[in-house]
């Protein structure tokens, strides 16, 4: 492979960049659902290209709009290619104001091609001895290739010069032409020469010399001695206009009249307000952060102004801060004087601890007004640390403040800022607004809601990172070891962005009145009802547990072995690389599925395909459920009991899950399989304290329900009226018997049929899970829809409008937006369509059991006497602990609050049981 001399001119084909970046992953969009992948391919690109040969001069060029010469010569010329994709269409305006941001020449000219302005350029250059780089992937470009002129390959890193072309094509760059107008090109539309090939076509020109000694001396050619060359005169004189026509198609123009020559194509200084706002409105978040960081200075000290950039829809507005440090009484009672006059205050806590449960308050921040914002040290105790307030007396002079419910509050993640208060013996009340939250409302798919990101995207805001001033790793300082004049900054920052965040993010909800109505009917009271379930924590039997991990080792050993028999040796289980030796080479299996480097896939869906056929993957399948439920519940479980409590606190998650589910961690409780008998040996440790029992109530068949309601198919919702096992009565209808004389391998069928559904499951899908052949799972399917058609007309009207709008909602209007509903890709297409079936069912789901915790923790508070307290939440279920002698009774009412939690054309039914475990209970 040649070298590229240093600092080459480097010209890059935009329109080979362009389709290249279109059609290769990843397939990119934004919140809004506006296709972006194409811009970020092609930029990526530059990007590293600029990186690599670090040039002074440098040309991206494109075709323009509109006929070329080369349509007036041969109105054929380039006919059989199909328009411009829409979705790529759009990304030109926004690729070319990037490319002119990042201070690039882009040049485009009427009436000629990419290929003859840098044809024009690299001549030019060429000829006053100038290195040049041409970045493409076009073969038309290897013409061009001289002793100065080298192409590169991006896509596949190749470096040509002469001696490359001439290995590559048989020819040397100075006959390319001749090549490509003996032998047409297919992707141009370039005839060529009839029935000539890249082989005959070489051998012409090995004989002949060109084609302009083809064309002058024709008979010469059946001399040649290759098959066919007997005839070949004939054809040349034949077709002697085509092949000259073919000639001048195929020569790239390199005289084509430029506004500049190459001296001026030089990099100028970045735009960087105008990549701002691109980056911003692409949502490439990466690349904002660097030039944020490149143009921001952060805070250095306390008490000092500085500028930051904020972008909000329309445009970057300067704001200059004022973060005070609150370290005398006297300054914490003016705060407090000015927090209490305030319309809202934003509230921020630091802490020792991501964990709540033994998190130590160490300060808190306050902002008022955009770039008006103070941090409170309390615990601060690094070597030379300040005097600060002493933490009781601040805190008592705050509670006022805090616990008074007149005065709205709003934060980022606030019910962990409501546990540390707690925890601290302050209860926080006015809690009115919560930006994470509010981003999540607004859009669940469209960042991650921390704030950090939050900042970026929707205030051009590159935060002061806890890494900046912490440090990483092992050696990472808890906030109380960081110095005040950086701590001091970036807490207060965190006050001041949530408050301008909301201040962005409200107006937006407002907007959409059931936007508004979720979040201030669902997502706002629920963060007090999950941070108290979360503090209350459950009971668990850490021997039992051990009991149970000792158990779990001795049938993973078994299964060890059993699967080093059926190989015939011994293998690591949890190897990918092992396992696909010994599946695809060794045992022969077949490969269903790749992973993206092309190696034959061991993932867990294949597998269970596998599993089908051959003993070995079902028994890897098992070892692995096994150590999974070892590893995350059996042995690490005890370790999570608090010291303080005796208990294990998860944390539950509002803005994690797209469709509104809530999800938990530290443990998570939703994974706990219910279906197999280790699992619920799992739920047998959740256990009740003296005196007390579980109640564990769960919503029946809520999504079908939904599904009834939704689709007002007249099937469904007579069969839910009338009270019927709704699986039997689709068996009933799908298998034309009589209700009665429904099997229970009918039923089961039945079953997998009406939860498929509602998860946009296909044909194959179906077949697979029953273990039946394909064309008799789609006449189950289509017998479901004969016999229901609402439920078909839903499933078609929701496709339709979620194509249409972008999106699908709930029944209580939270919305999902779908950013590959319009894709291309026909898969992730296809997957956007299941999405959004499946989406409003299972979201309005989560809305209602939401609508039912805070309708039980309001009955609790109000109308208990402690005999019941809220202890869990997972999938469709409620979990409390209740007094004994009072189970039965307040079993009733809870079910009856469950039931009352939405009003559906079928009725909500929820059952419940009561034990001395979850199990017990479930």
């Amino acid at each position: 492979m040649p070298t590229v001399a240093k600092n080459p001119l480097v010209l890059v084909d935009g329109s080979s960049y362009l389709y290249r970046a279109y059609y290769a992953p990843p397939h990119l969009t934004n919140s809004k659902g506006e296709a972006t992948g194409a811009v970020y391919g092609v930029v990526n690109m530059l990007r590293s290209l600029l990186t690599r040969y670090q040039p002074s001069h440098i040309a991206v060029i494109f075709d323009a709009k509109g006929k070329t010469f080369r349509n007036d010569m041969y109105s054929e010329y380039k006919a059989q290619r199909p328009p411009m994709p829409d979705d790529l269409r759009s990304q030109i305006e926004p690729l070319h104001r990037i490319i002119r941001a990042l201070g690039l020449p882009l040049i485009s000219i009427s009436g000629v091609e990419a290929d003859d302005v840098i044809g024009t350029i690299a001549r030019q250059a060429s000829l006053e001895n100038r290195a040049v780089l041409i970045s493409t992937g076009d073969k038309d470009m290897a013409q061009l290739v001289d002793e100065n002129v080298t192409l590169i390959n991006t896509m596949t890193d190749t470096i040509m010069g002469p001696e490359e072309v001439a290995l590559k094509f048989g020819v040397g760059p100075e006959r390319i032409i001749d090549l490509l107008a003996l032998m047409g090109d297919k992707a141009d539309n370039i005839p060529g020469l009839p029935g000539v090939g890249e082989k005959t076509a070489l051998a012409m020109l090995t004989g002949a010399g060109s084609v302009s000694n083809l064309l002058a001396e024709p008979e010469k050619v059946a001399e040649l001695g290759f098959r066919g060359s007997k005839t070949m005169a004939a054809k040349i004189i034949e077709n002697a206009d085509m092949l000259k026509l073919s000639y001048e198609l195929a020569t790239i123009k390199t005289d084509v009249e430029l506004e500049q020559d190459w001296h001026e194509l030089t990099i100028k200084p970045a735009d960087k307000d105008e990549l701002i706002k691109c980056y911003g409105e692409m949502e490439f978040k990466r690349w904002l952060a660097e030039v944020l960081d490149n143009k921001i200075t952060a805070n250095s000290s306390v008490n000092t102004e500085s500028t930051e950039t904020q972008e909000d829809a329309s445009a970057v507005e300067a704001i200059a801060t004022q973060y005070d440090c609150i370290l005398t009484e006297a300054e914490l009672d003016a705060w407090i004087a000015k927090l209490k006059q305030a319309d809202l205050m934003a509230l921020d806590t630091e802490t020792t601890s991501l964990d709540y449960m033994v998190a130590e308050l160490v300060g808190i921040s306050f902002a008022i007004e955009a770039g008006k914002a103070a941090y409170l040290p309390l615990a601060h105790d690094y070597v030379g640390a300040p005097t600060q307030i002493d933490k009781t007396v601040a805190l008592e002079k705050l509670r006022p403040l805090l616990e008074d419910p007149k005065i709205k509050k709003v934060g980022q993640n606030l019910k962990y800022d409501i546990s540390i208060l707690a925890n601290a013996g302050l209860k926080l009340q006015g809690v009115a607004f919560d930006t994470m939250l509010e981003s999540y409302v607004f859009n669940s798919v469209a960042s991650r809601h921390d704030m950090d990101g939050l900042a970026l995207k929707y205030l051009g805001h590159k935060t002061i990172s806890f890494e900046e001033i912490a440090g990483k790793g092992a050696k990472q300082l808890t906030f109380n070891q960081i110095p005040l004049e950086t701590a001091a900054p970036y807490a207060a920052e965190d006050a001041d962005i949530t408050l301008r965040l909301h201040q962005h993010l409200w107006p937006r909800l407002e907007k959409e009145a059931e936007l508004a109505a979720m979040f201030t009917e669902i997502e706002l009271p629920l963060i007090q009802v999950l941070s108290d379930i979360e503090r209350q924590g459950v009971l668990i039997d850490s021997m039992l547990l051990g009991q149970q991990s000792d158990e779990l080792a001795r049938k993973i050993d078994t299964l060890e072995e059993k699967a080093y028999d059926i190989a015939g040796e011994k293998f690591n289980l949890a190897s990918p690389k092992q396992l696909q030796v010994l599946f695809f080479e060794k045992l022969g299996y077949p490969i269903t599925k790749k992973t993206p480097k092309g190696a034959p896939s061991t993932a867990e869906e294949v597998l269970v395909e596998l599993a089908l056929d051959f003993p070995l993957p079902k028994v890897i399948l098992e070892h692995r459920s096994l150590s999974k439920l070892k590893s995350t519940y059996t042995d690490k479980l005890p370790l999570m009991v608090n010291a303080k409590t005796g208990r294990v606190h998860t944390s539950y998650h509002q803005a994690n899950a797209a469709t509104g589910r809530l999800s938990s961690s530290e443990p998570n409780l939703q994974n706990i399989p219910i279906r197999t008998e280790e699992g619920r040996r799992i739920r047998q440790a959740f256990v009740a304290p003296a005196g007390r029992k579980i109640l564990a109530a769960d919503y029946s068949q809520i999504e079908l329900r939904i599904m009834a309601h939704l689709s007002q198919d007249d099937g469904l919702l007579t069969a839910f009226a009338a009270g019927k096992d709704i699986h039997r009565a689709t068996a009933a209808e799908v298998f034309g018997t009589d209700f009665d004389e429904v099997t229970t391998e009918q039923r089961r069928r039945a079953k997998a049929v009406n939860f498929g559904l509602i998860y946009g499951m296909s044909a194959f899908g179906l077949a697979r899970q029953l273990d039946i052949p394909r064309h008799e799972a789609q006449t189950y399917i289509d017998t479901y829809f004969a016999r229901y058609p609402g439920v078909l007309r839903y499933m078609e009207e929701t496709r339709a409008g979620a194509a249409d709008l972008g999106y699908v909602s709930t029944l209580f209007g939270r919305r999902l937006y779908l950013p590959e509903i319009r894709d291309r890709n026909a898969m992730r297409r296809q997957g956007a369509e299941r999405a959004a079936i499946n989406a409003p069912m299972q979201g309005t789901a989560a809305d209602i059991i939401k609508k039912a915790m805070i309708n039980i923790a309001q009955w609790i508070k109000t109308e208990t006497k402690g005999e019941i307290t809220m202890i869990m939440q997972v999938h469709d279920e409620l979990v409390f602990e209740v007094d004994a002698d009072k189970a039965e009774e307040l079993k009733k009412t809870v079910c009856c609050l469950m039931a009352q939690a939405a009003n559906l054309d079928v009725e909500l039914l929820a059952e419940a049981g009561i034990g001395d475990n979850w199990d017990e209970a479930h």
